[in-house]
């Protein structure tokens, strides 16, 4: 009988530490309560580049509120700590240790801006914190593939640089395309896409790089018009490309200019800043979207976008043009949360976010991330844009550029 009693005690006293133990291993898991989960996110909420992720953090906080409403992800609520990160590397960087580090959240969600968002990867690799992107593409966060950190919503620079020749081959017939890029790592690396795209369609190159803070692009242009391109394909940020389209004009180019989408984040804004609608007429614009903005396969974004934000969307040049990218993003965090389980853990979710594959019905192709891959979709659109109307171009393209570590 005694023994019989000892066996019980201990029985209850190992199932007790193993309680103990579980529920401390829970505790030690950062940002993570029984009733609430915590994501930190970050973006330009404020100074010159806020156009690139003011709507779209904003998209992300509604498609949050949304998963809220509906009960959270396994009884948790998400509650956000939002970081203006002013797209400046050093900023950004600040935003994410105080995430991480004061604020103790489970995980990260935000990045509008490139350059900034590679200055925090070595941080963010080392923390072995799961990170999911906005909107920006940060190839060099991206590449080589890290454990932890996951973007490119609005695709890769490899994959706008590839894109953009692809359709000028099939769309335009181009047999060679005037290139214009920024010289630096931004630029480098759309660049490389297209010259291995151009290799594979057999397509010629006349590459102009410039600086991103170029204020008098005659040269360039008066070089590419020397080379007679049949196209011009634009991957420079919104105010050189304003003055490369204005000065293509008064040049008299009226070979097809297509613009990426580095630089679409405010339409009426390029509009304004080229001054002459005539020299639209034979202009087009990468997305990445699934429909053209507003069109019917992503109507119900701006629909909950005008629910949810009603002042912002009374306001002109609202809803911003990239708001929809912070949706597919946020879902990606929500399906890792859910894939991971009732007692997620930091290394569960980033198990789950390498494996991940789902259609957003948001962007222009799945998102799907592979063991060698942590870009979340390749796949671009092309409307031609006159200066008030987009129309859609059937079909989607892509880039032949593949990483081969």
């Amino acid at each position: 009988m005694k023994d019989r009693i000892t066996c019980v005690w201990l029985g209850a006293a190992l199932l007790a530490a193993g309680l103990i133990h579980s529920a401390g291993a829970a505790a030690q898991e950062p940002g993570l309560t029984e009733k609430t989960i915590k994501i930190g996110v970050f973006s330009p909420l404020s100074g010159a580049n806020m156009a690139y992720g003011f709507d779209v953090i904003n998209a992300a906080k509604m498609y949050y509120s949304k998963v809220n409403k509906e009960g959270g992800v396994h009884g948790r609520q998400i509650e956000l700590v939002i970081e203006d990160d002013r797209c400046n590397a050093n900023d950004l960087v600040s935003a994410v240790k105080k995430l991480v580090e004061q604020e103790q959240v489970f995980m990260l969600n935000g990045g509008s801006c490139s350059a900034a968002a590679v200055a925090a990867k070595d941080y963010v690799v080392r923390s072995k914190v799961p990170w999911v992107m906005l909107n920006a593409s940060a190839d060099g966060a991206l590449y080589p593939p890290t454990d932890y950190i996951f973007g490119a919503f609005s695709i890769t620079q490899y994959a706008v640089g590839g894109s953009v020749v692809d359709f000028g081959q099939q769309h335009l017939k181009a047999k060679k395309i005037g290139y214009i890029n920024h010289d630096d790592a931004y630029g480098a690396w759309n660049l490389e896409a297209a010259q291995v795209t151009a290799k594979e369609v057999d397509v010629q190159l006349a590459v102009e790089s410039i600086n991103p803070n170029i204020t008098d692009v005659t040269a360039p242009l008066v070089k590419l018009r020397a080379a007679n391109p049949d196209m011009i394909a634009i991957t420079t940020y919104a105010k050189p490309a304003a003055l490369i389209i204005k000065k293509a004009h008064e040049l008299g180019i009226t070979k097809p200019i297509v613009l990426t989408v580095t630089g679409t984040a405010n339409m009426s804004q390029l509009v304004e800043n080229v001054g002459n609608k005539d020299a639209l007429k034979n202009f087009y614009v990468q997305d990445v979207l699934a429909d053209a903005p507003g069109g019917p396969k992503i109507k119900w974004v701006y629909d909950m976008y005008k629910e949810y934000y009603p002042d912002l969307d009374a306001k002109p040049d609202h809803p911003q043009a990239y708001m929809p990218y912070g949706i597919a993003p946020a879902m990606s965090v929500v399906k890792a949360l859910q894939d991971a389980g009732p007692n997620p853990t930091r290394e569960k979710v980033a198990e789950n976010l390498r494996n991940q594959k789902f259609d957003s019905g948001v962007m222009a192709g799945p998102i799907e991330f592979g063991q060698n891959d942590r870009a979340a979709q390749e796949s671009t659109i092309y409307l031609k844009f006159d200066g008030t109307q987009q129309t859609l171009i059937p079909g989607s393209f892509q880039s032949r550029w593949k990483y081969k570590g």
